[in-house]
């Protein structure tokens, strides 16, 4: 299975039109890949949040929304709220571990330092924490939120960015 090349993940800007199927990627991505950390009522008022499609989609259009796609379907989008802080990424289940994540969460510090951001925070779920924790975000703190009546745990991350020793306008 190694010998065969994967296709690549590409990156677009979210149009309206995705809604239904990033809706549809964040559900599944809930249902599927956080039940070792949540119940199955947590991960349903969870997923619930997706019901409102308009709701949804205002949110997703409020907010610097990228969509990895493969062979053009959209597997996965993130979101960047104001110039620090990723909102959402979620993976679709059958994408999962192909680098699609990690290209999201790039481009999101790309676009965080060319907003003039110095971090970047996010509040991890328990299941993203270990993947946010190997690209350089530290725990800051656990958080309690309540979602459609359940409550949710997370934890603040947070990573600085630019910091790879190059000073921008300083001859090194």
């Amino acid at each position: 299975m190694m010998g065969q090349a994967l296709p690549k993940p590409a990156l677009r800007p979210f149009l309206a039109e995705d809604t239904p199927v990033l809706a549809a990627i964040f559900a599944a991505s809930i249902e599927e890949l956080t039940g070792d950390d949540y119940s199955e009522a947590q991960r349903q008022a969870w997923a619930s949040v997706a019901d409102d499609e308009e709701q949804f989609g205002k949110r997703l259009a409020g907010q610097l929304t990228l969509v990895a796609t493969l062979q053009n379907s959209p597997v996965g989008f993130a979101s960047l709220k104001g110039a620090d802080q990723i909102a959402m990424l979620y993976v679709h289940p059958g994408a999962a571990g192909q680098g699609v994540a990690s290209m999201l969460v790039e481009a999101l510090e790309k676009l965080a330092c060319g907003r003039g951001a110095k971090s970047l925070t996010v509040d991890a779920s328990d299941n993203a924490q270990e993947f946010f924790s190997k690209r350089g975000y530290v725990g800051k703190q656990r958080n309690t939120v309540t979602v459609n009546g359940e409550w949710l745990a997370n934890t603040t991350m947070q990573k600085t960015l630019g910091d790879d020793g190059a000073k921008p306008g300083v001859p090194s």
